[in-house]
């Protein structure tokens, strides 16, 4: 469960703070770049505390 915890966190900040919740077909690159862009940005929403004292 604690594994699960860990992986399900990033889909968590994309669907609340992102409201990335419904996919829009626009074809793979496009689907597969924003979804990159997105997960970049939750790497960066996750790190700011840290991001803020550096």
């Amino acid at each position: 469960a604690g594994i699960r915890a860990k992986v399900e966190h990033p889909f968590r900040i994309l669907k609340r703070q992102f409201g990335y919740t419904k996919t829009r077909y626009r074809g793979l690159m496009k689907n597969t770049a924003q979804i990159t862009t997105l997960f970049a940005l939750g790497n960066l929403w996750m790190a700011r505390r840290a991001l803020r004292k550096a």
